[in-house]
């Protein structure tokens, strides 16, 4: 099984690689998240922070390419061990120096970096390091053992999607939603003191048809967004409607330091209200811990 594990580290290692590598030359996104990425403050720059972005993501495709085509040799193996090293070393810089930036993995979303980039940077350590000391190309050794091939890369696969960049969007912003409606988000207290006060946003019922575009853009002239923007460290990740307030979720970090955390900042709007019907709309700003679902501070 060994022998088959490190025969199957080149395939893996180009799946990992390849589409991070695509989404940092390719993607359109690459040079709005520079600036924001802990790369920019290294260089100084944010522009020559997308340039290496896009070159690294040049890197990648190619190691990819050659972990893939034959002839198998050592050297494809090697060369992202040295990357996955490279990659700690650079988080570990990014974590020291400036922990609520984004690392720039994936080109694909600016939330602070966590333990899954450190995870995933020594995975590609790991990969590189047994793809070396392959003694067959994953092609034989699928051919002779397809059924058990198939199994380890999907068991790989499983374990690098729990360790993706974005893993809010793919299952645990849904189940935060879900968890948040079922117990009660801390921004349901504002409703219920609004409601007692005959405020219309206490009440429950279907509000104006309002852009999410129009909400946010609302949100982003008014007080309570220049209070708590400060914690934001990503666009705008998930919104909901519920009982005339429309929900705005956003990624950020709370403190400093050693003391630095990731956080999922909640505002409540108004889901009728926008720029032509209100000048400063009511605002109810929660957040709370990413891991824990704990209160970290609400604000009226």
């Amino acid at each position: 099984m060994s022998a088959l594990v490190c025969a199957l580290a080149p395939l893996v290692l180009a799946g990992v690689l390849g589409p991070a590598g695509a989404g940092k030359l390719f993607g359109r996104g690459t040079a709005w998240q520079a600036p924001r990425t802990a790369l920019a403050r290294l260089l100084r720059d944010g522009g020559r922070a997308a340039l290496v972005l896009r070159a690294l993501g040049a890197v990648e495709l190619l190691l990819a390419a050659a972990l893939l085509a034959p002839p198998a040799t050592p050297l494809p193996g090697a060369a992202a061990a040295l990357l996955g090293a490279g990659f700690l070393g650079y988080l570990g810089y990014a974590r020291a120096v400036a922990p609520g930036s984004s690392c720039g993995c994936t080109a694909r979303q600016d939330a602070p970096l966590t333990w899954r980039a450190f995870a995933r940077a020594a995975a590609v350590l790991a990969g590189g390091v047994v793809a070396a000391l392959a003694q067959q190309p994953w092609w034989t050794a699928a051919a002779r053992r397809p059924a058990a091939a198939l199994c380890l890369v999907l068991a790989a696969a499983a374990v690098l999607t729990a360790l993706s960049a974005d893993p809010d969007r793919r299952w645990r912003m849904p189940l935060r939603r879900l968890r948040l409606r079922i117990a009660g988000h801390p921004l349901a207290a504002t409703g219920n003191r609004l409601a007692a006060a005959g405020h219309p946003l206490g009440a429950t019922g279907t509000p104006a048809a309002v852009p999410v575009a129009a909400t946010v853009e609302l949100l982003e002239r008014s007080r309570a967004w220049q209070s708590a923007s400060r914690v934001v460290r990503s666009a705008l990740l998930d919104h909901w409607d519920d009982g005339g307030w429309r929900i705005l979720q956003f990624a950020g970090v709370h403190g400093g330091g050693t003391a630095a955390r990731p956080v999922l900042v909640l505002f409540a709007v108004d889901a009728a209200a926008s720029l032509d019907t209100v000048r400063e709309p009511a605002v109810r700003v929660s957040v709370i811990d990413a891991d824990s679902g704990a209160p970290v501070m609400a604000t009226a």
